[in-house]
């Protein structure tokens, strides 16, 4: 598996990729939209063909996971973690922190994060439709006192 920067043509199939892993998935323009704006970066795990993608915003020095979507026919393999791993590493140096937003059902999310150092910092409620459901606010802080 490999781990590229998303190209413009490729919103397609990330925008199919939203409608089979999320139940109010990202339209085509959305994604379109997010891409061009210089503060958002994309990118894609690799195996042949796409098989995931993570979007992150950066603000100053402060990141937020946009997405994380893992198609369904390669979770459990890694790609997740890769891809947030990625992001990790390739932004640790320029960041204070990095936060998402999760369902507090998404156990196997949860693990992932948790593996990989967030923390629990907050909830906001109502957050998610579809089912109606609060979000977990997840925080991995770089370089302060509140990493520890």
């Amino acid at each position: 598996m490999t781990i590229d920067k998303l190209k413009e043509s490729e919103i397609p199939q990330i925008a199919e990729l939203e409608k089979l892993c999320f139940s109010k998935p990202w339209s085509e323009e959305s994604i379109k939209s997010s891409f061009k704006n210089a503060s958002n970066k994309f990118f894609t795990a690799i195996e042949n063909d796409i098989i995931g993608y993570i979007g992150v915003s950066i603000s100053a020095d402060e990141g937020y996971i946009l997405n994380v979507a893992v198609h369904p026919d390669f979770r459990g393999r890694g790609a997740g973690k890769a891809l947030v791993n990625f992001v990790i590493e390739n932004y640790k140096e320029k960041l204070s922190f990095l936060t998402l937003e999760v369902r507090p059902s998404n156990i196997v999310a949860l693990k992932l994060y948790s593996s990989l150092g967030f923390k629990k910092v907050g909830e906001r409620k109502n957050y998610y439709s579809n089912p109606l459901e609060n979000a977990l606010l997840l925080t991995k802080y770089f370089n302060s006192e509140k990493e520890n």
